[in-house]
Formats: structure tokens, C-alpha cells, sequence
């Protein structure tokens, strides 16, 4: 039965990445949950094993030096007293009266009741209840994190040679709505409602907005039509919108619904009499659809006496956004690293996780992400939108 178990849960883990594509969003939304949940617990329940191997470990290298040092336990559960007893062989004992008799009997050996378990045994299941709990309450914290409200960041961020009049334009940044399977048009249009609530000059969409093709997702996404700012809302692609091959058709859906997307150019802004470049590039995963990020025609040219704001999914593509003299880059890609640990896991492939960097005078936000990929989990990486407010 465990055998049967063990290869059951590892069909059902890798089922939502193998199947739901096929089944589609809707078809496949209930093998999407099971999957994709039973993920998280598995990897929790691996982390929690892994840690309870140390005091096991330890307690095993004690008991081997006590083996060797003659002073292991005869038993393993300490007994109160030990009381001597005659030495009989098998043979003698068997052939006095009232062998195998209740205890108390004459001549009689003691019947010592089932056996107890031995400590091993008792310490491998205690570990196993403790790891399962562990990872049950884990996954529930994360679920409900994830599946919660985003948080709302208040960040201010100074622009060397900015205009007074833009000091205190501010910007929504959100990125990573995954829509799919485990996340429709409700949590669009609680995205767009707390977006409208932080009165916005710009919205920016920072990358995947969706796991699949506007022609399974649109319903989902219509709720951005009714996003609200003084200078409109703008969109660059992320690597799921190439993963999907539904990258064009988002960009014509998008446009439908009031929402430019910024492949490889800019637009100027204007904020009461004074201008910035809002610049967005394609994601590095076009490249392998024959398209990719073309920083000299979004950025070649401009004038330089203005700021520049550059959209671009990935942190690491702060590499050419500071070359290019860019001032502020916006990013999403990482989530935060959704779970702990990897959350420590996502720093080595990227020069900021979270929050705000910089490389040489060009400075970074990344921002978490309002939705999740895989297990419907974030551990140690809320769910957010960011207002940034710029100042001279």
C-alpha cells in the first residue's frame, strides 16, 4: 500500500505540468489543485525529513560509540530495577515444571507481556508524524499568503536630474499575475481594484501576466480594461507569455482592453509641463521565438537630459539597461522566491530578489509578483504592489 502511495503522489505532483496544458484551464483546474498543493506538501515534507536526520544521526553515532565503549543498554527502554536471576539453559529450563506458566509460577520463566518497541523504530515514527505536520502547517501558511490580498509598498525613489514637477509622480508596478488554472478573473479584479485604490500617474504590468493563450485566459483578463491612471497602463512581456506561444495574441488582446504594451520602444510622459521615457523591452525567452529585447531601439536616440524609466521582466537584464544610462529599471520574474528556501535559491541567478538595487548609477526594483507559479504557496515572499513615488 505505501509502495502504491509513493508512486501515486509522484504521478499526482507531476500530473498539473503534463496534463492540465492539454485539458485546458477549466478542464483541468481540479487536477490543478490536487497536483500543484500536493507539490508544496512534498517539498516541505523532504525539507522536514532532511532536518530530522541530524538529531537521528546523532543519536545513531552515540549509540555506536556506546557499542564499542561495552556501556550500550542491554534495553532499550531503561528499566527501574534490575533484579538477579539464576543463569538456566534452554534445555533445563523447558524441562521444569510449570515452564511457560503465568508469571509467579514455580520454577516457571516470566512472561514479559508484547514486546516494546524498539527506540529506533519509535524515534522513525515520531520523525515521520513530526515532518507531515510540519509540512501540513507549512503548506496551509503558504496558501493562505499566496491566496490572500497582495500587500501594497510604498516606495519612494530618488532620480539624479529630475524635474521638480515629476517629484512625486507616482507609479504602480505589478507583475506575475499567473492567470491559469488556479487563478481567474477574481483575482484580476482584485488586482485592478487595489491598484485604482493607490491613484496611480503610470500603471506598469512587469511580465506573465497569464499561463496560457488568450483564447483559454481573455474572460480572465478583462478586468484590466477598467484600470484607472492619469497617464495610462503599460505592459512588456514576460517568459511565460513565450512559453505559452501566446505572446502576440496578448499583445492584440491588451490592446483591446486599453493597455499598451511596450515591445521594444518608448513613450514619452508627461507630467505638468515636465517629461520622462518609459521604455519597455521584450523578455530574453523571445529570443527563441525569433524576436528578444532590442535596448538600442528602445533606448538609442533619446534625449538624455530626460529620465528614463525601462520596463524589463528579468532583473538581469540591468546588465545592458545600464549601459544604456537608464535610471530606473522595473522587474518581476523572481516572485521573491515564493518559497522558503528558495527563496535563498533565487539570489545566485539574480543580481536582486526583491526590493530595490543598483548597478553603477542605474537603479533596480524588483518587485514580488501578485500571483504564484506552481504550488499555490509563498513562504517568506508576500504577494505585493508597489507605488513608487519618484523625487528629485
Amino acid at each position: 500500500m505505501g509502495t502504491v502511495a509513493i508512486v501515486a503522489s509522484a504521478a499526482l505532483a507531476a500530473a498539473p505540468r503534463i496534463l492540465v496544458p492539454a485539458l485546458g484551464p477549466d478542464t483541468g483546474r481540479p487536477l490543478a489543485w490536487a497536483g500543484y498543493v500536493w507539490l508544496g506538501v512534498l517539498l516541505y515534507l523532504m525539507l522536514a525529513l532532511l532536518v530530522l536526520e541530524i538529531p537521528r544521526a546523532v543519536l545513531a553515532i552515540r549509540a555506536i560509540a556506546r557499542r564499542r565503549n561495552g556501556t550500550a543498554p542491554t534495553s532499550a527502554v531503561p528499566e527501574l530495577a534490575r533484579v538477579p536471576t539464576a543463569t538456566v539453559p534452554r534445555d533445563a529450563e523447558e524441562a521444569l515444571p510449570g515452564a511457560g506458566s503465568a508469571p509467579g509460577g514455580a520454577g516457571g520463566s516470566q512472561d514479559t507481556g508484547p514486546a516494546r518497541p524498539d527506540r529506533r523504530l519509535f524515534l522513525s515514527r515520531a520523525a515521520a508524524l513530526t515532518a507531515g505536520g510540519i509540512a501540513v502547517t507549512t503548506t496551509g501558511f503558504g496558501m493562505r499568503t499566496a491566496l490572500g490580498d497582495p500587500v501594497i509598498k510604498r516606495v519612494p525613489i530618488r532620480i539624479a536630474g529630475l524635474a521638480q514637477p515629476l517629484s512625486g509622480l507616482r507609479i504602480a508596478v505589478v507583475s506575475d499575475l499567473h492567470l491559469g488554472p488556479l487563478l481567474g478573473r477574481a483575482h484580476t479584479e482584485r488586482i485592478v481594484r487595489m491598484i485604482n485604490g493607490l491613484e496611480a500617474d503610470v500603471v506598469t504590468v512587469v511580465g506573465d501576466l497569464a499561463d496560457g493563450t488568450p483564447s483559454e485566459l481573455a474572460p480572465a483578463a478583462r478586468p484590466l480594461r477598467h484600470l484607472e491612471s492619469t497617464h495610462g497602463a503599460f505592459f512588456v512581456t514576460g517568459n511565460h507569455e513565450y512559453m505559452f506561444d501566446g505572446a502576440e495574441a496578448w499583445v492584440d488582446e491588451l490592446h483591446d482592453l486599453g493597455v499598451t504594451t511596450l515591445l521594444n520602444e518608448r513613450r514619452a510622459i508627461r507630467h505638468h509641463g515636465a517629461v520622462l521615457d518609459l521604455a519597455g523591452v521584450e523578455d530574453l525567452s523571445a529570443a527563441d521565438h525569433g524576436r528578444g529585447p532590442d535596448y538600442e531601439r528602445a533606448l538609442g536616440g533619446r534625449d538624455t537630459s530626460r529620465p528614463v524609466i525601462l520596463m524589463a521582466h528579468q532583473p538581469v537584464m540591468i546588465e545592458e539597461a545600464a549601459r544604456y544610462g537608464v535610471d530606473l529599471q522595473l522587474s518581476g520574474h523572481t516572485h521573491g522566491g515564493q518559497m522558503f528556501p528558495l527563496t535563498e535559491l533565487t539570489e545566485l541567478a539574480n543580481p536582486v530578489v526583491s526590493g530595490l538595487g543598483k548597478m553603477d548609477n542605474t537603479q533596480l526594483y524588483v518587485t514580488n509578483g501578485a500571483g504564484f507559479f506552481g504550488p499555490p504557496v509563498r513562504v517568506g515572499a508576500e504577494p505585493e504592489i508597489t507605488v513608487i513615488e519618484l523625487r528629485a
